[in-house]
């Protein structure tokens, strides 16, 4: 079966959206929607930096909604309800990267979500941008131990080259690090962790007494110039700790935590593992590690050449999902929801 795509934005995610979606024989880009007016009109592919498509991007909603597609890759980082439900409404499923795994952090909005699934018949999956796939690794591999005491997930990466302030300022990242409401910030910006939370603690069979944001922070003790014309200066955020944890009988069961540094004028100075640790204490401990490298065949000339790299474990974990969503019920649907997510028209040939 061929999936009719629409691709819904051509930013850092979105683009290599594209080239997967591009380069997959399941699945043929029909239409593509750009929310910035200079974009309108052009290739997508030319948007994304690959040869052009016949796809020509559009802010036209309805015109695309009439292309009755079966999915749409939904990547800006924060979900507009707006957007969803008519799309959901619609009648055409959703799979996302944005900051979106079950909706609890919508509040009520999220029942507008579930009300547009039912009214048109659709499914929406979340990744979720951060920390991504990696939730679905943990629960996977706390299936080999017969008890379970503790299931940790840490993100380390050293994100200087990252050029994304629009990404990163909500979390925290630029401010000053005597801001009085420093970690209300950061616990809004990384509210998707608490979503992460919750789908682990589901996919275990409890329910939690409650989740706790705890954050750290480290100050750049000279400005520190990054890409995309952003300066941090000296005395402001450059280093985030942040540590959601859900609590069952006193103690936390579930851990996810995201260490992320810029620049090497720290304090303090946190060292960086630039990848995922997972670990499932238990009978037995099993402590996984992620790391990432380019293929033997990469020719990175820029440093947008890495960050698109580096994007693909982003943009992947949705992609990989269509064929599932579109097969799944109506409704909200999650790793614990779907089956075994396979990975269908990616293997190199030739």
């Amino acid at each position: 079966m061929t999936y009719r795509i629409v691709q819904w934005t051509t930013g850092n995610v979105g683009k290599k959206s594209v080239h997967a979606i591009a380069t997959n024989p399941m699945l043929q880009l029909v239409g593509c929607y750009a929310w910035s007016p200079d974009k309108v009109g052009r290739d997508v592919g030319e948007l994304c930096g690959i040869e052009t498509l016949g796809v020509p991007a559009t802010e036209d909603i309805d015109s695309l909604l009439a292309l009755k597609p079966d999915c749409v890759v939904y990547n800006p980082m924060f979900a507009k309800v707006d957007e969803l439900a008519r799309i959901l409404g619609a009648g055409i499923n959703v799979v996302t990267s944005s900051e979106f795994i079950n909706g609890h952090q919508l509040g009520e909005e999220r029942d507008r979500i579930v009300e547009a699934c039912e009214r048109g018949g659709s499914t929406i999956f979340g990744s979720g941008i951060n920390p991504g796939f990696i939730q679905l690794f943990a629960i996977v591999t706390a299936g080999i131990s017969d008890r379970v005491d503790r299931i940790s997930i840490v993100e380390s990466f050293d994100t200087t080259i990252y050029n994304s302030p629009a990404t990163e300022i909500p979390m925290g990242f630029g401010y000053p690090i005597d801001q009085p409401d420093l970690r209300d910030i950061t616990e809004k910006g990384s509210g998707i962790f608490r979503e992460a939370v919750l789908l682990v603690a589901d996919a275990l069979g409890i329910e939690l007494d409650g989740i706790r944001c705890d954050v750290e922070y480290a100050q750049t003790t000279e400005d520190l110039e990054l890409p995309g014309d952003w300066t941090i200066l000296a005395g402001c955020v450059a280093g985030i700790d942040v540590r959601w944890k859900g609590i069952l009988d006193g103690r936390d069961v579930v851990e996810i935590r995201g260490v992320w540094t810029k620049g090497q004028s720290l304090d303090p100075a946190w060292p960086t593992d630039f990848g995922y640790t997972i670990t499932v204490e238990g009978r037995p401990t099993i402590k996984s590690t992620l790391s990432f490298l380019p293929p033997p065949d990469f020719h990175g000339e820029t440093l947008d050449d890495y960050i698109m790299l580096g994007l693909t474990i982003t943009a992947m974990p949705a992609i990989t999902a269509i064929p599932a969503v579109v097969a799944a019920p109506p409704g909200i649907a999650t790793y614990n929801d779907l089956p075994l997510l396979l990975p269908r028209g990616v293997l190199a040939r030739g």
